[in-house]
């Protein structure tokens, strides 16, 4: 079981650690209850999907992207989880997929950071178009996200910023570019209200008052797309060393008018994010080699001395 640095000695004398799971529940195998993985066979990359019907998937988030991939294994299946296992282009990686918004992201996230030793997490999905030059079909790939959600409150102040890993972000631009899909590179804006928070009447067409202008106001600021699981992926991988980033395809824009479009370029988003997982792992291998190049130098400097 693993302790985050900062908070090892806190375990020690923490009042209840008797009485709660600190390190999260697990069976009587030892796997954890949530997403049920076994964490040894997690790959060092991870897609973090969600059952989004308004994806347009013929089978499902897992079963749809389960097809691009080579040796393929269950590695997890909680009934709330399902995590597998592949090869995309010599990269191994691994998908989970399970319910949409930050909490349910968490959770997922948790049992990964707990049990595995993934260190990088792309967010997979749809949003809706905010800015005024997206469309659907088109791809955001996201640099920064507005914490407009309750989830990474509950970690750290809103004044700490959501932010993609670079390395990341560049590998999906590289992929994107590559794959020749319109796409952006922007913010996005996660929310935890899928319809008034986000400038949707819900049913019998309630708007909060505060809420009527906040699409607007959002676009003019700059934001891309909106999604409910960004804010929370980057966060909290941030929070745990981790590498994260986001890339979702666009289904319509409420804000410019247009139409949705069930599932629009969500296919390429699945190809790109798949792309930027094989190209990142050629950057972490060239990186490795590098560094046992500079680190077998050094040696033979301190011989010589």
């Amino acid at each position: 079981m693993k302790s985050h640095p900062w908070d090892k000695d806190f375990l020690e004398t923490y009042e209840f650690k008797e009485n709660v799971p600190v390190h999260g529940l697990v069976d009587a195998e030892g796997l954890p209850v949530l997403t049920g993985i076994h964490g040894e066979r997690v790959a060092r990359y991870v897609l973090v999907m969600v059952r989004d019907p308004l994806c347009g998937y013929k089978e499902g988030a897992l079963a749809d992207t389960a097809r691009k991939l080579t040796d393929v294994e269950v590695v997890g299946n909680s009934g709330m989880f399902e995590t597998i296992t592949g090869t995309y282009r010599n990269a191994r990686l691994s998908i989970i997929v399970g319910g949409s918004g930050g909490p349910e992201a968490e959770l997922a996230l948790m049992d990964l950071f707990e049990h595995s030793e993934a260190d990088t997490f792309i967010r997979v999905g749809g949003s809706g178009g905010v800015g005024f030059g997206v469309k659907p079909g088109d791809i955001v790939i996201t640099h920064g996200c507005v914490r407009d959600e309750g989830l990474t409150a509950a970690y750290v102040p809103q004044s700490y910023p959501a932010v993609a890993n670079i390395d990341v972000v560049t590998a999906l631009q590289n992929a994107a570019v590559e794959t020749g899909v319109r796409y952006h590179i922007g913010l996005t804006r996660s929310t935890d209200s899928d319809f008034v928070q986000f400038g949707r009447p819900a049913a019998g067409g309630f708007l909060p008052q505060h809420q009527r202008t906040a699409l607007k106001q959002w676009a003019r600021a700059g934001v891309l797309n909106g999604d409910r699981e960004t804010a929370a992926i980057l966060v909290l991988s941030s929070l745990y060393g981790k590498r994260a980033g986001s890339i979702c395809s666009v289904a319509d824009n409420v804000v410019t008018g247009d139409k949705f479009e069930l599932g629009s370029g969500h296919v390429a988003a699945i190809d790109v994010a798949l792309e930027g997982v094989a190209k990142l792992h050629d950057l972490d291998n060239q990186q490795e080699l590098e560094n046992k190049i500079q680190y077998k130098r050094r040696r033979n400097e301190e011989e010589v001395y």
